[in-house]
């Protein structure tokens, strides 16, 4: 990009600054396109994944934000923009915000130059530090060496710095680039997920009368405490079991949530919007279709550990390779997760098959909504993906970084070949590692007790997670499932 190119791209991305010396700084937003889209399709809700930076000290810090495309990234990153135009203690000029979309590092690198050449009027009378955010900066070949560099050998080094992202490369070696001393001293956690509403937090935005329990370690989900907070919540689990229903309905993506709580159906060209983000994303050169018949096949399969080489041929890829190309792009732009097999210490058996769940259970919908004679997904088959991103997030949650490396979650096998859908996986507590408790997913009303004896065989204790039964009298207990999902995350 030309030099006059970027300057037009930062002027126009940072409307903060033509506010910056009159009586209302933080009047921008009024005329925001982003954050009037926003109130279109509003539910009430607002990210806080970067709330600590909104009051934190300016300066000396850097994090990496990333998600799934379409989930608010954008928007928390303009939320965070305004706070900071609302401090007394911070210049709107101070803040750069960057769309870096369609750029490349070396156009990165010189906006940053121009970026803080063009505020260098906050300067006068002397220096101070920037805000830097650098939104889907990740899609950037080299960007971390790129911003490592300006760490290393300008004032950059001395900014806060907020990058966005919509894919894991790890090539990049964000670790070893920005996090080994060049991601601050301030404390703030540096590698952040945002990922579509949580249950807890669809309930509190269309349940508000609805209790919702605390949160609990997923090594304590079979405590005393925890049971009794179960009790407290059994009159109403009909009205949980609704909420579930509606929740594996719309999924958590804040406009589809807005659209099937508002209309009772999906918002068709949103919808659209999720299958462009993946095939532009997984199979960008591929047929209009193919998006759809691979979301429709992993949605089939997700209960059962996924048969690679029969998939492929099922969906007519020359090749099991390239079915494994999608599947990684998949994973790489938070689409799905991993589930591999866990032996009993928790570690991954090594050449097993692995289950695969989808990130949230609208991308299930997809093919039925936009693909004529698709069938539409199994709520079973949701209930247990739900379950099993839920433990993922909260593991991720307690530790950062184990969702991108693909550390979360597994399954477990019997003796006899029977599978437990979620197996213990070790996890840093208070008291040093301890394992998660063992779930298994089955959305029944009725019968448990039965399907309880093989987690009981294997662990000795466990969850079932069930539709409306709550029992915790037997060494594994029924739980439904969607006050399972409350506990964890």
């Amino acid at each position: 990009m030309r030099d006059d190119q970027v300057r037009r791209r930062l002027s126009e991305a940072n409307p903060w600054w033509s506010t910056a010396i009159g009586d209302n700084p933080a009047g921008w937003a009024d005329h925001d396109l982003l954050l009037i889209a926003r109130a279109k399709f509003d539910i009430g809700f607002r990210s806080t994944a970067l709330a600590d930076i909104a009051t934190a000290p300016i300066g000396d810090t850097l994090t990496l934000l990333q998600g799934p495309r379409r989930v608010g990234k954008s928007v928390a990153v303009r939320d965070l923009a305004l706070s900071l135009c609302q401090r007394p203690d911070v210049d709107p000029r101070q803040i750069i915000n960057l769309a870096c979309d369609g750029m490349s590092a070396q156009d990165v690198t010189r906006a940053l130059k121009l970026g803080r050449e063009l505020t260098r009027s906050v300067d006068l009378p002397t220096s101070r530090p920037r805000v830097w955010l650098l939104d889907e900066i990740t899609s950037i070949k080299g960007w971390a060496i790129a911003l490592k560099h300006a760490r290393d050998n300008s004032l950059f080094g001395q900014d806060t710095v907020v990058a966005t992202g919509s894919s894991w490369r790890p090539e990049e070696d964000i670790e070893g680039n920005l996090f080994a001393g060049r991601a601050g001293s301030t404390g703030l956690r540096r590698l952040r997920q945002m990922f579509p509403l949580s249950f807890r937090e669809f309930i509190a935005l269309t349940r508000a009368t609805l209790p919702i329990p605390a949160k609990t370690h997923p090594a304590l989900l079979t405590s005393s405490a925890v049971a009794a907070r179960l009790d407290m919540a059994r009159f109403a689990v009909d009205d949980y079991d609704l909420a579930w229903q509606a929740y594996l309905s719309s999924g958590g993506f804040p406009r589809a949530v807005h659209a099937v709580e508002t209309t009772g159906s999906h918002d068709r060209s949103y919808l659209e919007d999720l299958h462009a983000w993946l095939r532009r994303d997984i199979d960008p050169d591929g047929a209009q279709e193919s998006i759809m018949t691979l979301l429709a096949a992993l949605a089939q399969r997700a209960t059962s550990p996924l048969d690679r080489t029969g998939t492929a041929a099922f969906l007519g890829y020359p090749s099991r390779q390239t079915f494994e190309r999608r599947i990684a792009r998949m994973i790489a732009s938070f689409g799905a997760v991993w589930c591999p097999q866990r032996n009993d210490a928790g570690r991954t058996v090594a050449g097993a098959q692995a289950k695969l769940y989808l990130l949230d259970p609208v991308l299930a919908w997809i093919p039925y909504v936009l693909r004529a004679g698709s069938h539409p997904p199994d709520f079973t088959s949701l209930s247990e993906q739900v379950i099993g991103t839920h433990l993922a997030r909260a593991i991720d949650d307690i530790e950062p970084g184990r969702w991108v490396s693909g550390d979360t979650i597994g399954y477990g096998r019997t003796a006899s070949s029977n599978e437990v859908d979620l197996a213990p996986v070790p996890i840093g507590s208070a008291v040093g590692t301890q394992l998660t408790v063992p779930v298994e997913s089955k959305w029944v009303d009725s019968g448990w007790r039965k399907e309880a004896l093989v987690i009981e065989g294997k662990y000795s204790t466990g969850i079932l997670a069930t539709k409306t039964i709550l029992d915790t009298s037997h060494s594994a207990w029924a739980v439904p499932a969607p006050l399972l999902a409350l506990l964890l995350v």
